[in-house]
């Protein structure tokens, strides 16, 4: 008699509130056996939300990763293959620089049926719960999601400058003074708002506003920390404070200290 195989399950977290988590999430959690989860998922209602799962943590922080992502592939196989129902928990989307794609590619290269459950990525959902629509009528009619992990290269920055609309750059903290530096140079305005929403969709959320030739400065008085998102053009006028507030806050920010919000 053939042993089973089991399956692995792609499932996006969302920006970790767990109430932004999808029905069909919930449930590929409830029904799990083995849950590997990241740091950014919402990995604190775990017990709860798959209760007979044996849970693994494989997060990678910045500039530390325990687990290498070649291991991480061979866990999901290794108990996939045991018969496992495995549910690769991850923070957003499994397809926004999350490498989710890599790891269906190789749960399929070893037998491994493998699905995927969309989540609510950050790149949108993070700036909403600040207020901040990535796109508004008559303001911006395209938005870019970035990853900010590496610095950016000059002509991905001369593109950014000169595409207009909206600018979302995802895990890029460390690199907000290179990449503020290179979108000035690329002829970016000085007074283009910026704001940087820290630990976004949680308890804990900070909104830092300041104009883009006054981030860094800002980001380093207010002492910004990953996980953040930073949203760069003029919706971030639009914030739910009302443009008035934003104005006000925009300028304290260019002032002196006191940017955050």
């Amino acid at each position: 008699m053939t042993a089973r195989v089991g399956t692995v399950t792609l499932v996006g977290g969302g920006p970790g509130d767990p109430e932004l988590l999808t029905i069909a999430a919930a449930r590929a959690l409830a029904s799990a056996d083995v849950v590997l989860y990241d740091r950014l998922a919402p990995y604190e209602s775990l017990a709860e939300l798959a209760p007979r799962a044996e849970l693994i943590d494989v997060g990678k922080r910045p500039g530390h990763h325990p687990i290498a992502q070649e291991d991480i592939e061979r866990l999901l196989v290794a108990h996939a293959r045991a018969g496992a129902d495995v549910v690769r928990l991850k923070g957003g989307d499994p397809f926004v620089f999350g490498r989710g794609s890599e790891e269906v590619e190789a749960c399929r290269r070893a037998g491994v049926p493998a699905r995927v459950i969309p989540g609510v990525t950050s790149a949108i959902a993070v700036p909403a719960a600040a207020g901040i629509p990535v796109t508004h009528r008559g303001v911006s009619r395209l938005f870019t999601v970035v990853s900010g992990h590496a610095p950016l290269e000059p002509e991905e920055l001369e593109h950014l400058a000169g595409l207009g609309g909206t600018i979302v750059v995802l895990m890029g903290v460390s690199n907000l003074p290179s990449i503020s530096a290179g979108l000035l140079r690329c002829g970016m305005a000085p007074d283009t708002p910026v704001a940087v929403v820290e630990r976004g969709c949680s308890t804990g959320q900070r909104t830092t506003f300041a104009e883009l030739a006054r981030i860094r400065e800002t980001a380093e008085r207010a002492g910004i920390r990953s996980p953040a998102i930073v949203v760069i053009g003029e919706v971030v006028r639009r914030a739910r404070l009302g443009d008035a507030e934003a104005e006000a806050l925009l300028a304290d920010a260019v002032a002196g200290p006191g940017g955050g919000a």
